[in-house]
């Protein structure tokens, strides 16, 4: 799975985010959710949720 879907992410789920400051580089961040912070139900970048750690990002991968 992606994360473009906002239904496919739930709190608790573990993913991959790519921070704002990594996307240029397209360094991925491991980690937890804690919210999802993108109120549409899709977005082409990935919906942008905030970890457990507290850093924002959009997911780029689920991890089951």
């Amino acid at each position: 799975m992606n994360g473009k879907n906002r239904k496919d992410i739930k709190a608790g789920l573990k993913v991959s985010i790519v921070l704002k400051k990594d996307q240029s580089s397209g360094k991925l961040t491991e980690g937890v959710v804690k919210d999802i912070l993108t109120n549409s139900p899709t977005h082409p970048h990935g919906i942008k949720v905030r970890l457990e750690s507290g850093k924002v990002g959009r997911v780029q991968a689920i991890h089951s």
